[in-house]
């Protein structure tokens, strides 16, 4: 017997996901319609599959599956994605929306404005509290590929690798990103950001996820970029992290010591699927 399942794709900055409201549509196996579903050719195509469940301790739950079906910790695009979701399908009237992640409860700040008729309000960008950074070896020294790099380590919520280069156009993310992830050093596994800087308050970042691979962009990677920016004094506090997909406004803040992040949410398309 076939079931219907109703899904939306949106996009962060490029980094797209098959959204599922789980309430409505339970899923009892998300690891292999993530890894069937994120097909390019075969399937949708995206970077994975999230679902927006109920909580009993915030306002909605979420959880994030890779193309590869690996469970993910946290997603900083997704959030905010989830946002524009369940306001804009009258789930919540709120504009200050929590979300239950394995990285803890998160909140969202929905920006909203009226659409073109009048006839209703839309959300056109989300800031989410992306919590306390967790700072770990500044000048770590690793061997990929015949190649030595020196990275920062830090957890939003999930584990980055970030490392400075001069010239981004010049690192093969392909060949040396599956190396730097599966590296002895991370038993886990690890996200890895190359990023080069542009000027005290810009920088262009190229990510290779875990479990994704190349990937147009990742919030808490573009977080992870700005927080190793400024403990190495390169950035100021506020900082435009730059991705294949398009920028996302990252801010540290001194006092709380929170990272705050600022982006869009797009809506791609909605369909239908029978699993």
């Amino acid at each position: 017997m076939t079931e219907l399942i109703k899904f939306t794709k949106m996009h962060g900055a490029g980094n797209d996901y098959i959204y599922v409201n789980s309430m409505d549509f339970p899923i009892e196996n998300p690891e292999e319609l993530s890894i069937k579903w994120s097909a390019p050719h075969t399937g949708i195509g995206s970077d994975g599959l999230v679902l927006i469940g109920a909580s009993e301790i915030a306002d909605f739950s979420m959880r994030i599956f890779n193309a590869d079906g690996s469970e993910a910790l946290m997603c900083g695009n997704a959030s905010r994605c989830i946002g524009k979701y369940v306001y804009e399908k009258g789930l919540t009237d709120k504009k200050t929306v929590t979300l239950e992640t394995l990285s803890g409860i998160k909140e969202l700040q929905l920006t909203t404005q009226k659409t073109a008729d009048g006839s209703h309000e839309e959300v056109t960008e989300v800031t989410v509290d992306m919590g306390a950074p967790a700072i770990g070896e500044t000048a770590l020294e690793i061997e990929a590929g015949g190649k030595f790099y020196t990275g920062t380590v830090v957890s939003m919520g999930n584990p980055h690798l970030v490392i400075f280069v001069d010239d981004i156009t010049q690192i093969d993310l392909p060949a040396v990103g599956p190396l730097l992830e599966n590296h002895p050093l991370f038993p886990n596994r690890t996200n890895v950001e190359f990023v080069q800087i542009l000027s005290p308050d810009e920088v262009r970042m190229r990510v290779w996820e875990r479990g994704s691979g190349i990937t147009q962009a990742c919030g808490t990677g573009a977080c992870a970029t700005a927080v190793a920016c400024m403990v190495h004094g390169r950035t100021e506090r506020t900082t435009k992290v730059v991705m294949d997909g398009g920028p996302l406004t990252i801010r540290w803040d001194e006092g709380s010591g929170k990272v705050y992040m600022t982006g869009g949410a797009v809506k791609v398309f909605e369909g239908e699927l029978e699993i």
